[in-house]
């Protein structure tokens, strides 16, 4: 059994923002495999289906943000799911818009997010970062991961939301290198495509 947990906020008023990327990612993912609708479970918003012959589970922790972490281990102690078999989507200031990076551990770097889940579950999860940007000065950040994507972001955006679902087969079957190469080489087609 595998679990798909995407960061973000939950409500319309946080639904586009860069800070809810994550659950962006996730929601592309139960669309395009025809998991269950979400309903309400483990204090967040719980899909299930699968993916070729795995069974997976989407949550989408609706504690806010900064306290995803007892959503999340609620889910993984019901279900008893290894952390290795846990993938958290979620949005990376130091990385350049639209690049996706997967690392399995590692600490929160400055991610309230993940600092929560960290305390919760331990570290030992597999983390999808997707690039956001940095506004430049910390005392933007705040500002800036809760606002909307612009206009021309929307062009990576789209292309990431489209890639995810061809890829995501990668990830059930543990293929995470070729996953995070994939995804990087269908990145520079759409965006250069788009560019002409």
């Amino acid at each position: 059994m595998i679990l798909f947990v995407g960061l973000g906020n939950p409500g319309n008023s946080y639904a586009k923002n860069r800070h809810n990327v994550g659950f962006m990612a996730v929601e592309a993912l139960a669309g395009a495999f025809s998991f269950s609708p979400f309903k309400k479970r483990f204090q967040g918003q719980f899909a299930e289906g699968k993916i070729g012959r795995h069974k997976v589970f989407i949550l989408k922790p609706e504690t806010f943000m900064n306290r995803s972490g007892p959503s999340v281990s609620k889910a993984v102690r019901f279900y008893k799911i290894p952390l290795k078999n846990v993938y958290v989507f979620y949005d990376e200031l130091d990385l350049t818009p639209g690049k996706v990076r997967l690392k399995e551990g590692g600490g929160a770097a400055g991610h309230n997010g993940l600092r929560s889940l960290i305390a919760h579950v331990g570290e030992a999860f597999k983390r999808v970062r997707i690039g956001i940007g940095h506004p430049g000065h910390k005392d933007l950040v705040h500002g800036y991961v809760l606002t909307n994507f612009l206009r021309e972001e929307q062009v990576w955006v789209k292309a990431l939301l489209e890639v995810l679902p061809k890829l995501a087969p990668l990830l059930v079957k543990g293929e995470d290198a070729r996953f995070q190469n994939d995804v990087a080489l269908h990145m520079a087609r759409s965006v250069k495509r788009e560019e002409k």
